[in-house]
């Protein structure tokens, strides 16, 4: 299979505006460049797909090798049909923009940059709990104030009748009322 060189440097221009427009903070643009995007792809699955061959029609006559492979065809239809959906999406949401707020232009605001500074650790999320900071009461902390496997229940699980399989965490069954 060989593949034309002005397909491939016309697939590569596209992409490469296609991916410098997605790039800018202006939606027409971002919008133009997932439309350039979706035109390169099927251009790439046009170009998988081999030589014409004949149609893919039936013949007794024809070998099975002359017939035209319809995947990639069936790949493009597909293609064109969610590029649509993605650009009628785009185009709402660039009609809001600019019903709202009169620009095109996606713009930094404080809240962005200071989620942009925040390191990727989170030194809460990997910090051990020293008390149950549920709002229910379902779980009692030990005689040391931690929660764990020290506990009568075993791991996870504690409280009155932990580790039993008669509930008594009603003080009146447990007899202290």
């Amino acid at each position: 299979m060989s593949v034309n060189l002005t397909l491939l440097i016309v697939m590569g221009t596209l992409y490469a505006c296609g991916i410098y427009l997605i790039l800018e903070r202006s939606l027409t643009r971002v919008l133009l460049g997932l439309m350039l995007l979706a035109n390169a792809t099927n251009l790439l699955i046009l170009s998988t797909g081999g030589y014409a061959g004949l149609a893919p029609f039936f013949n007794k006559d024809t070998e099975p090798g002359a017939y035209n492979d319809p995947l990639p065809q069936a790949l493009i239809l597909t293609s064109i049909v969610i590029s649509f959906a993605v650009t009628a999406f785009m185009l709402g949401i660039i009609y809001r923009t600019w019903a709202l707020a009169r620009q095109d232009e996606i713009q930094d605001d404080m809240e962005d940059r200071r989620v942009a500074k925040t390191p990727s650790f989170d030194a809460e999320d990997d910090a051990f709990v020293p008390l149950e900071t549920s709002e229910f009461a379902l779980t009692a902390a030990g005689p040391d104030g931690l929660i764990g496997p020290d506990d009568a229940g075993g791991p996870g699980v504690t409280g009155a009748g932990a580790g039993t399989d008669s509930p008594a965490s009603d003080p009146k069954e447990r007899g202290t009322a």
